[in-house]
Order: C-alpha cells, then structure tokens, then sequence
C-alpha cells in the first residue's frame, strides 16, 4: 500500500469531513509516524536515495521508475522547495496556511506540503554542494540565547565548568551553587562594562586606564608623610576605631565590618561618618555620603539625632543600584563612602537577585575599583549567616582590604571590634566599647570590665577564681567559678568552657591531685557571659574547682596564670609579662605562675605584688588552700 493511500485511510477514519472546519491546526503524519522526519517530505523512497540504495536494490512497488523527491522550506527566502533525487529544484512555492478549503479536495501531497510548511516556518537548512543529505538536518536546534554554566564555590570563590561535589581549592563539601551567565549579544556586553564608565573615568576619575604606568617602589613612596597619609580619627571613640584599623583610614582602602543583626554596626558606621565628614584633625570638613539599602533617610536622620550627630558634610542617601550611587556621588567628591550594606546593593547587568553569590562579588569589586581609582575610602557593612561568617562568597573578604567583626553578647552592653584581616595594620588589636544612649562608648578600663564587686574573705568566694587571658593586644580578667554538689542528677555543665576542656582538667584533678570528684556533680561558669578559649585560664579553672571541692574560699588579690598538662604539670603561656603586669597595675598582691616563668617574671621588679610559681597543682593546692601558721 501506498504512503498516500495510507494517509487518505487514516484521514477517513480520524478526520471526518464534517468535523474539519473546527479544526483550526493539523497534525503532521510525521508525529504518528515516528520513522518519518519532520524536515523531509518524499513521494516515493522515504529516507534513501538512489545512490544509498544501489541500482540493484529493489525499490517499493509501482515506484521503480519515480525519483525520489522531498520539500524543505527555506525561513530566509520564505519558499518551499522541492528537490528530487538529482538535487535540481523542481519548483518554489510561496508559505501558505493551513485552511478548511484545503481538507476539501485535491491532492493529498500539496496538502502535506501547505501544513507542513506552517508548521516548519522556522526551520533552516545548509545547502551542501552536492545538494542536501539527510545529515544536515540532524541534531537542528532552534537558535537562542547561549548561555555558559558556571559552578562557584561559597568558601573560597573558586569556579569550575561542571560540578565535582567537593571544591578542587578548598576541599569543602556541598558549597558548590549553579550559575548560569547569558550572553545575548553585543549589546548587552557593552552595557556589561558597568562602573566606572568611559564618560565618567574622563570627567572625574583622577588618572585614565592609558595613562596608569608602573612606578618604583621609591617615586611610590617620594613625598608621602606616613604620618599624615591615613585618614585621622579624633576623640575617644575615633582613636579607639583607628587603633584597630592601624593608626587611621587609608585613602583608597575597602573595609568591610560584620556583626550579628543588632550588634551596633550601623550605629558603628554613622558615627564613623560624623568624625570623618567633621574632620577636625585635618582641620577641615568634607563631605562623607552615607547610603543605606536597608533604611529610608528619616530613619537614618532619626537615629543621627538619638546620638546627637550635627555634622553638616554628612549625606544621607538611600539606594541599592550601585551605578545610581556612583552617579549621585560624583559631584559631591566625598572624602569616604559607606554603603549599609553589602547584600542590599546590586548591578543591572549580573545576574541573580540582591546578596546572591555572584553579585556580592560584582558589586563588591566595582566598589574596590572606585576606591582604587579616586583614592575614596569605602566601608561596607555587611550581614553574617548563622556560623557567625560573612554572608557570601568567601572571596569577598580576599577582596577587601579590612575585614572588622563586632561581636557582642546579647544581653551584654559590650562590644567588642576585632580585625581579623588587615592590609594597613595588625590584626592583634581589640576595640572594646560599651553600648548606651548616646551610642558606643569606650571603655576606660578595660582589664576589670568583667570583674565583679570584690568581697571579703567569706564563704561566699568558695569556687571563684580570677584568669588573666590575653586577646589581641587586651589584657582581660575572667572570674571563673565552680560549684561541685554530691548525689545531684546532673553529672556536668559548662558555661562559657569548652567540655573537652574542663573534662580533662577534672580528669587531672582526680588522677594527679588526688580529688575525690568522683560521686560529685561539677558545674563550670565564665562570668559576665565571656568565652574561655585560651589555655592561660586552665589554672583558674582547677583552682575554681578545688576551692568548691574542699569548701575553701580563694582569698582576694589572687590571679593565676598557666596551662594545666595531662601530668598535672603547669606550662607556661605567650605574653606572661604583660599579663602580670596587668595584675600588678590593678593592685593583685600574688599571682599563681608556672615555675618555669617565675625567674623572667622576676626580673621586672613587681614590688607590690608577690610572684609564686608552682612546678604542679599539688604545689597550687599547698601554696594558696593552707590556713597560715600564727
């Protein structure tokens, strides 16, 4: 049977002609018929030639003698054409739509051929020179948008063509997130080029791409005051905020400040920008542009008031386009930027919504751009995950020059700015403010903060003990306390301690001191809220522990200093200079020290106050819980 005949007795079967004309679309004998292609149409052989088939290859019946013959239409010349075997056109027919008049009558070929060629309008082909193969019509695909799938690690920012599971840079597992960039001509590539743009890099960027040539290290360095180059911080705040960013602002330099939702970061920055805008140590003022995604310019005037900040060069803006922030502030020529915040702020051209991957890092290197080129300050203000990092890629904080973090407990009043990377300065320095009315403050004593009220010597001080920990450059005194109880439920909690810590130290206690901690339940305590995390306050917390055990109290003006080993001997720790001489400055009469430190401790001459040192936590238990002789 023919292919014709077939489709006319399917056509009479599924098309009856009174339902036709409520036909508005056909459907094409090629979907019914997997076998068939869609781009070829033949009469006689379906999908071989002549050639294909050999001239002793018998053909079907009644069609030995009939060329094989298929229409392709062309979208670019708006014609169907329709080739025999010989690949010559035979005729050109201009596309027509498939309506009720043609389901009529006529022949059963032109009517595949109208249907066809509505359908297919949008296919092309490639003419060969020997004419047209089924090959160049396989695998065709609708031209659209390209686009290129990129794989970006969270961590560290490293990309890669596809994804491996694990990062190839810093082996972290399940940080790898999809991105795709779409490329939709030249265009959208020009407008792509976002900040600084060409018109803005001739009017107002100081030095020009084709200008910019390498220097010596020594004309970099002719003519600049080190002294004067940073940007000064005055008052009490200021100086404590420069002390941790290394003796200022240096001009051109990115930092960037994270903290929990409600540290005081905002409050942080404003202040930052009334010192800066008032400029009283370089004796004149200058604008400083404050923009906010997060807060309308009410809110952030509302707040300025609250801390009672008046500085006239203070700009409020509020916007999260950073090309509309570029454009606003050219005129001005601020002496710094801060943006509030970093997530909030986006640019047109990346793709992905406000704090996604890929424009924290488009938009955090257009800002590093501006301020390298204008020598502009930027600070940025940036949002943490639940881990306490940097919400983002990890390569954001490798971009910036600075990276401070506020931290803050909640229902403590102080805080504290540690940098954790710094380009300008070292990163051992700690700012330490108090929270009140009128903003931050800073703290004026910074050693005793965390000190409570001292007591007499009463049954009250059993299981208190005072560390001398060191953190960055600061010197703190921790109270540790201790509470051991028989026949209790619980058999431990800690507080401010790391477990595995305390445990080995009780374990320490029972082994190489002889205590019968056993059958007592030990509770473990860091006041003020605090976090031991160094080894220096080991001693504190056994000598806790024993006064509790054996219900004697610590008799004021005793600190301890020292590392407790798995023998019970005591270790010396970095910095016992300075933190003695803390102790010392705060009128402590001894301190508990390793014996191997007491002779270098000797040496500084701390009149008022005695230095004991104890090889072993025997020798602690015999030096200080002895009753004195009379």
């Amino acid at each position: 049977m023919q292919f014709v005949e077939m489709k006319s007795i399917l056509r009479s079967f599924h098309s009856p002609k009174h339902l036709l004309p409520l036909l508005h679309t056909t459907r094409s004998l090629s979907r019914q018929f997997p076998p068939f292609s869609r781009q070829l149409h033949s009469t006689s052989l379906r999908l071989f030639s002549t050639e294909e088939l050999g001239p002793d290859s018998p053909g079907p019946t009644g069609a030995q003698s009939t060329p094989p013959r298929w229409s392709i239409y062309g979208p670019a010349a708006a014609i169907l054409d329709t080739r025999s075997g010989s690949g010559e056109p035979e005729q050109e027919q201009e596309p027509e739509r498939a309506s009720e008049s043609s389901f009529d009558g006529g022949d059963d070929l032109g009517r595949e051929k109208k249907v066809r060629s509505s359908r297919d309008s949008e296919i092309k082909y490639v003419r060969g020179k020997t004419g047209y193969t089924i090959g160049d019509f396989v695998g065709v695909r609708r031209k659209g948008k390209s686009s290129r799938e990129t794989w970006v690690c969270a961590d560290c920012g490293y990309s890669d063509g596809q994804w491996w599971g694990t990062c190839r840079s810093c082996d972290s597992v399940g940080t790898l997130k999809k991105f795709s960039e779409v490329k939709s001509g030249e265009r959208h590539a020009e407008e792509r080029t976002w900040l600084p743009q060409k018109g803005e890099e001739r009017t107002w960027l100081p030095q020009k791409t084709e200008e910019v040539q390498p220097m010596r290290l020594q004309d970099v360095n002719r003519g600049i005051n080190q002294q004067d180059w940073r940007i000064p911080l005055f008052g009490p705040f200021g100086s404590e905020v420069a002390r941790v960013l290394g003796g200022g602002i240096v001009p051109g330099s990115l930092v960037l400040i994270g903290g929990d939702p409600g540290v005081g970061k905002s409050t942080l920055v404003l202040q930052m920008a009334a010192i800066i805008a008032e400029g009283r140590d370089l004796g004149d003022s200058a604008p400083v542009v404050y923009v906010s995604g997060e807060e309308s310019i009410e809110q952030i005037g509302h707040r300025a008031d609250r801390l009672n900040i008046g500085a006239e060069e203070l700009f409020l803006y509020s916007s999260t386009d950073v090309e509309d922030i570029f454009a606003k502030i050219q005129d001005l020529s601020p002496r710094a930027l801060i943006i509030d915040s970093i997530q909030t702020v986006f640019l047109k051209e990346v793709s992905g919504s406000a704090g996604g991957l890929m424009q924290v890092k488009e938009c955090t290197s257009a800002l590093l751009r501006f301020a390298k080129k204008t020598k502009i300050p930027v600070i940025l203000v940036g949002h943490v995950t639940k881990s306490g990092d940097i919400a983002g890629p990890r390569v954001l904080e490798h971009i910036v020059d600075a990276v401070l973090y506020m931290e803050g407990e909640k229902f403590s009043s102080y805080r504290l700015l540690r940098p954790v990377k710094n380009r300008f300065g070292s990163t051992n320095e700690l700012g330490v403010f108090e929270m009140s009315q009128l903003g931050l403050q800073v703290v004026s004593n910074t050693s005793e903060m965390f000190l409570s009220e001292d007591h007499s010597d009463s049954e009250f001080l059993a299981g208190l003990a005072v560390a001398v920990v060191l953190d960055g450059s600061r010197t703190f005194l921790l109270e540790i306390q201790a509470l051991c109880v028989s026949g209790s439920i619980v058999s431990k909690h800690v507080n401010g301690i790391q477990a595995s810590r305390a445990d080995m130290i009780i374990s320490v206690l029972i082994k190489q001191a002889g205590l019968k901690l056993q059958e007592n339940s030990i509770f473990l305590n860091v006041v003020s809220g605090m976090a031991l995390t160094e080894t220096a306050g080991d001693l504190a917390v056994a000598a806790a522990i024993c006064s509790s055990f054996l219900e004697f109290p610590i008799p004021n003006g005793i600190a301890f200093i020292g590392e407790v080993g798995l023998g019970g001997e005591l270790r010396s720790v970095s910095g016992m200079d300075k933190r003695v001489g803390t102790v010392a400055k705060l009128g402590y009469e001894k301190c508990i020290v390793p014996k191997s430190a007491e002779k270098s401790l000797a040496a500084l001459c701390f009149e008022d106050m005695k230095i004991i040192g104890c090889k072993n936590l025997k020798e602690v238990i015999n030096s200080v819980f002895t009753t004195p002789e009379t």
